[in-house]
């Protein structure tokens, strides 16, 4: 690495996307919930460590194509050149605001590009709903009405078919909310657009606001779990 791209690294802005994970994290319903327990301690034992029990999908975390397709790439064998991306941030506030429900539709992404210019190469897409305002109340965060059924904005598949087909520069996409898809969703259809294509997505992201629209990198530390369909991932966000 050249001494100008260290010293464009060293002035950088750290942002991190990142929510702690804890028990008590908001938590897509059909999942066991987080425990954590302690096995060693300093003062009984010398050295600290503790033991965590999770499924693969909580916190912030990496949707695999796996997870939505039977011979889909799992998480350890995603590319690493598509964890550190550029990153496009479209900012739906204005909609979610007035529609629990609202989808981020192609017309959003238009809009970026008109802004922008078209969608960088080798890029991420987070969407920006100010829904991770919630996430310190489950109840808020899940949204769910009187008959379970839960209410947050997401990607429609419409979108997904576009950056899918559209849009090969495109490697992830991502938001704020505990699902690619609305919350009430039945078929998940996001999902079953984006993921068998190869390329993954993110959840439970947090701090977006903190992000341009255009101009960040992204740095994705998705675990390496064997054969895993996704898992808790560290998302760091560079602005230079």
């Amino acid at each position: 690495m050249g001494a100008g791209a260290l010293d464009t690294l060293r002035r950088a802005e750290v942002v991190d996307l990142t929510h702690t994970l804890r028990p008590d994290f908001p938590l897509f319903p059909v999942y066991n919930p987080v425990e954590v327990a302690e096995r060693f301690s300093v003062g009984d034992d010398g050295f600290f460590v503790r033991r965590w029990s999770f499924d693969e999908h909580c916190g912030t975390h990496v949707d695999a194509p796996a997870h939505f397709a039977a011979e889909g790439a799992t998480v350890d064998r995603l590319d690493p050149a598509d964890l550190v991306l550029a990153v496009a941030v479209i900012d739906v506030r204005g909609k979610v605001a007035g529609d629990d429900d609202a989808l981020i539709e192609p017309d959003d992404v238009l809009g970026w590009e008109r802004r922008h210019g078209r969608l960088p190469d080798r890029c991420a897409v987070f969407a920006l709903t100010g829904w991770g305002t919630r996430a310190g109340d489950a109840a808020a965060y899940l949204n769910a009405d009187e008959g379970g059924t839960l209410h947050s904005p997401g990607f429609s598949v419409e979108t997904a078919d576009f950056l899918r087909e559209d849009r090969p520069e495109v490697r992830a996409i991502g938001l704020d909310t505990a699902s690619l898809d609305i919350g009430a969703s039945a078929d998940f259809a996001a999902h079953v657009s984006w993921l068998p294509s190869g390329r993954y997505g993110i959840e439970n992201l947090a701090n977006l606001e903190r992000l341009p629209e255009s101009g960040a990198v992204v740095c994705v530390g998705a675990p390496t779990f064997q054969g895993g369909s996704g898992g808790p991932a560290r998302v760091l966000a560079l602005l230079t």
